[in-house]
């Protein structure tokens, strides 16, 4: 059996051995930084939370543009 009928295109290959590659990054990131909180004493109520991220955004105050004389 000849490499190219065992592991396709070298394209193919390049691009599953890239994918792999990144998925492995990507799980130990993920289990470095966000597998589990690093103080589990400091927990927020739920609604606390939602009415935080989902309340409607303040109205930021204009522009501070005085021309100087």
């Amino acid at each position: 059996m000849s490499l190219r009928q065992r592991y396709g295109t070298p394209l193919a290959l390049a691009i599953t051995l890239a994918l792999l590659v990144k998925a492995l990054i990507l799980y130990g990131l993920w289990s470095a930084f966000f597998s589990a909180p690093q103080a589990k004493h400091m927990r927020m109520p739920t609604a606390k939370v939602e009415q935080h991220l989902l309340a409607p955004a303040s109205p930021s105050p204009p522009p501070h543009n005085e021309s100087r004389k």
